[in-house]
């Protein structure tokens, strides 16, 4: 995959910007996974801006990503791109938690 680099100056320092690829494992449309989607997309809007790209897999459509994958539990997101790759679960409604997890810097501006 090959990945974006932008160089913006600010505070006298560069900082790398890295094409961002999530995915998002639910299983139909349940109110949980579209309140996690919802909650997702706002985080990447606002904090990511179109650095972003969300694949959502429906594991009652593709069951064997879920064994592939080792998913137990829905929704569960899977950061995919930039590395390391992480893994989170629930309805990621705890900003600060997502972004932890995720591993945005807090301190990127909205």
């Amino acid at each position: 995959m090959k990945r974006k680099i932008v160089r913006e100056y600010g505070n006298n320092r560069a900082v790398k910007q890295e094409e961002w690829k999530l995915r998002l494992y639910v299983t139909d449309w349940t109110p949980r996974c579209t309140i996690a989607y919802k909650n997702i997309k706002r985080i990447c809007a606002e904090r990511l801006k179109d650095r972003c790209e969300i694949e959502v897999i429906d594991l009652l459509k593709n069951p064997e990503a879920a064994r592939r994958e080792q998913i137990v539990a829905i929704p569960t997101l899977m950061k995919v791109a930039p590395k390391p790759e992480r893994v989170l679960v629930g309805d990621f409604s705890k900003e600060e938690r997502v972004l932890k997890g995720l591993d945005i810097e807090t301190t990127t501006p909205k």
